[in-house]
């Protein structure tokens, strides 16, 4: 291949990403915020009736239009959950559940007679105007959980969904907005694809909003979920909604949701912050700052400059426990630089400043790689003193330092504020002038 040949050849392959780069940004993503339900699960705590009380508000002036209010499908329904006490506090004091959610199970037929579930009729006690209706569709799944054979879900499916068009007062009196979520949707794809695309065929007959599907382990490679996604449009095309809901688990979340987008999904459901019923999932607000990477106006109908102080507030509240350092986007070290390299820059192709979303750059100490203004700022940090005032001559003999210390075996946490100072004074001694910060140890008790 001729050199002319292979620049041609890069550039066709650089122009179909670009393609994608494209489509992302014209994305308007349809969001279903889980907020007071997703990420409270995955909390060793949980959340009162006065936390959610006090969420919605905070979630509304967000931005979120469509937000999930609990969940009622769940075991033993008659030990009634928060959830219940929260829908029906919303409920007795006229809250407008405009754009509200709340999960819901099938019901049943039973001699011809359908019998809505419990959860059914608690989302017409509470008032909820819209569901997400959940199903099963792997064998494991209909078999354990549905408790259902593919005949009887495709004959109850139907009359639960008109059950619920019946009996459910959508929003402004409308018609309930019905999403049927396919709970374990990529199971159901890998393992009983035939019956899956029946039930798909069924649903695209149906009065609903949409079809969701989960990859609820976290564990379908980011390729698959985004084939998943564009069989189900081949039988459900737009205006249907195509929404996903990624587990963390193998660490693929957050590229398995790029994928489902460029394969025709709408969007996604789940919390704000990371915090999911396993270790984490691919959250709407980790979604909204890489769509603002990649420049796309829509997410600017959302409070971008609340997203990291919102998401950090409301898994602190959860967990009662800071937000892991070392969450991707979302965590404390995020936005802390190692070495001034690793800045990333307001204008800069695929760069995403921390003020963008609310937050501000901070500065950690790695012995191997941080460099005399990374160095410099982390003293500024701990001392309150200007950054100018430590001079790089010293900074740099401070590298060298941590260099010797690590060559004679000593494992020192530089960043912590007291080291930090000690091999500051340790620098300056070596450097001339020698120029101490003498008040440093007076302001590092209150840096963390």
């Amino acid at each position: 291949m001729s050199s002319m040949q292979a620049l041609e050849n890069a550039r066709a392959i650089v122009a179909q990403a670009d393609a994608k780069l494209e489509k992302l940004r014209a994305i308007e993503p349809y969001l279903i915020d889980l907020s007071l339900r997703e990420n409270p699960v995955g909390s060793n705590i949980g959340q009162t009736l006065e936390d959610k009380l006090k969420i919605l508000p905070k979630l509304r002036e967000f931005g979120f239009k469509n937000i999930s209010l609990g969940t009622l499908d769940y075991d033993m329904p008659d030990e009634l959950e928060v959830d219940d006490d929260f829908m029906r506090q919303l409920h007795k004091r006229g809250v407008d559940m405009t754009g509200c959610f709340a999960f819901t199970a099938l019901g049943r037929i039973e001699h011809g007679v359908f019998t809505p579930d419990p959860s059914q009729r608690k989302l017409k006690d509470y008032g909820v105007p819209n569901t997400v209706h959940e199903i099963y569709l792997s064998k494991d799944g209909m078999c354990e959980y549905g408790k259902y054979d593919l005949a009887t879900l495709c004959r109850t499916l139907p009359a639960s969904i008109r059950w619920l068009r019946e009996n459910i007062r959508g929003d402004h009196g409308s018609a309930p907005r019905i999403f049927i979520n396919i709970v374990d949707g990529c199971d159901a794809f890998a393992g009983n694809i035939e019956d899956t695309c029946k039930v798909l065929a069924l649903l695209a007959e149906q009065p609903i909003e949409g079809v969701t599907i989960e990859d609820d382990r976290g564990t379908f490679l980011p390729f698959l979920v985004g084939a998943y996604v564009k069989v189900i449009r081949q039988f459900l095309p737009p205006p249907f909604k195509v929404l996903v809901h990624i587990h963390g688990g193998a660490g693929y979340e957050n590229a398995s949701v790029i994928e489902a987008l460029l394969n025709g999904a709408d969007g996604i459901w789940g919390g704000l912050p990371k915090r999911a019923a396993t270790i984490g999932h691919a959250s709407i607000g980790e979604l909204l700052a890489n769509l603002a990477r990649l420049g796309n106006p829509h997410v600017e109908r959302y409070g971008m400059e609340q997203l990291l102080p919102l998401a950090t507030h409301l898994q602190e509240l959860d967990d009662m426990a800071p937000v892991p350092n070392d969450l991707p986007v979302l965590g404390h070290n995020a936005y802390r630089l190692t070495f001034s390299g690793f800045r990333q820059k307001r204008d800069r192709f695929m760069d995403l400043v921390p003020e963008a979303i609310g937050g501000k750059y901070g500065y950690r100490v790695c012995a191997v790689i941080s460099d005399p203004e990374v160095i410099a700022r982390r003293l500024s940090e701990v001392t309150g003193r200007t950054v100018d005032h430590f001079p790089e001559k010293v900074t740099r003999q401070m590298i060298c330092l941590m260099r010797r210390d690590l060559r004679a075996g000593l494992r020192i946490d530089y960043d912590k504020p007291p080291q930090l100072l000690q091999l500051y004074e340790r620098a300056a001694r070596d450097s001339e002038p020698r120029n101490p910060p003498s008040a440093a140890a007076d302001h590092a008790s209150t840096v963390s």
